[in-house]
């Protein structure tokens, strides 16, 4: 995708819709064998907050691409002892071909993507994680085979994955809903530019009632109820977020052959229930796997293969 090369991914509205369903399509050639790309370069992984999928699924792709990749843990580099995000970005850019960046606050993101001319992927932060969405989007594509018309329902928390929903499946002519509490539903900024997106084509709905939000809705989504940074928080959030849980009672509000995602890591028992997780509806680890292939597809376009 000549499109993306050189270009920046902060968040999903950095992509337009085609853009988006050729990296999906470029995902799932990647995943079948269809084609064996090279990237011969160099990947950064700075990472301020703990990752699993994220860390090992970029780490895999590259090499699996033929690349390189270098993990710049904060705790025993520079940044970690105070040295200015802006002077850090402009050594790291004369190093590597490519950053993907995990940390808290946009606006770090931002100040790397100002003074490094190399791509910078958002990893996650605090307002979005668009790398987990690319990979909902190509597992619910994989179960349904077209992204337009379907309708995915969130319930929890409305936090950066719910932001990220919000913005990819207005992009791709989805319906989504967001469940929460009252007190914890998503920016409001957020709401609004994907209802832009969305121009009345498609449902953006905002609701305290999980049930409404479930009704014959072909993906149901959860993430833990207290993100990273906030788990002080997580015993106080149990009974508010209760009526959330995706349990196989509300399953049975969802369409007949809905299916459960889950950007993982679950607190079993909290926001899912084990019998979902393990679940015939449950698509999980598929969803884990696709971290890769997705990830793989936006290398490749923002670098070019060899």
């Amino acid at each position: 995708m000549e499109a993306l090369k050189g270009r920046d991914l902060l968040g999903v509205a950095d992509l337009n819709a085609s853009e988006i369903q050729e990296l999906l399509e470029l995902a799932a050639q990647l995943k079948a064998g269809k084609l064996n790309l090279r990237c011969n370069k160099v990947l950064g992984l700075l990472f301020y907050k703990a990752s699993t999928r994220t860390r090992v699924s970029f780490s895999v792709a590259m090499y699996q691409l033929g690349g390189q990749v270098i993990d710049l843990n904060p705790n025993v580099t520079q940044v970690g002892r105070g040295e200015p995000v802006v002077d850090t970005a402009r050594v790291l850019d004369r190093y590597l071909d490519i950053l993907a960046i995990r940390t808290f606050e946009q606006k770090q993101l931002e100040t790397f993507a100002e003074y490094a001319q190399i791509p910078i992927i958002n990893a996650l932060t605090d307002l979005e994680h668009p790398c987990q969405v690319l990979a909902d989007l190509l597992t619910v594509q994989e179960c349904f085979g077209e992204l337009a018309g379907a309708t995915l329902t969130y319930l929890g928390d409305g936090n950066n994955v719910a932001h990220s929903l919000l913005l990819g499946c207005a992009l791709v002519g989805m319906n989504v809903r967001i469940a929460t509490p009252a007190n914890y539903q998503p920016d409001n900024r957020i709401v609004e530019q994907a209802r832009r997106i969305a121009d009345g084509k498609t449902e953006v709905l905002i609701t305290d009632d999980p049930v409404t939000a479930a009704k014959g809705a072909q993906v149901l989504y959860t993430d833990v109820w207290a993100s990273m940074g906030q788990e002080a928080l997580a015993d106080e959030r149990i009974p508010i977020f209760q009526p959330y849980q995706v349990n196989q009672e509300l399953l049975s509000h969802a369409d007949p052959e809905a299916i459960v995602l889950h950007c993982l890591p679950a607190h079993r028992g909290e926001e899912i229930t084990d019998e979902v997780m393990e679940g015939k509806r449950s698509r999980l680890w598929d969803q884990a796997e696709n971290r890769m292939h997705a990830q793989k597809a936006l290398l490749v376009s923002l670098l070019g293969a060899d």
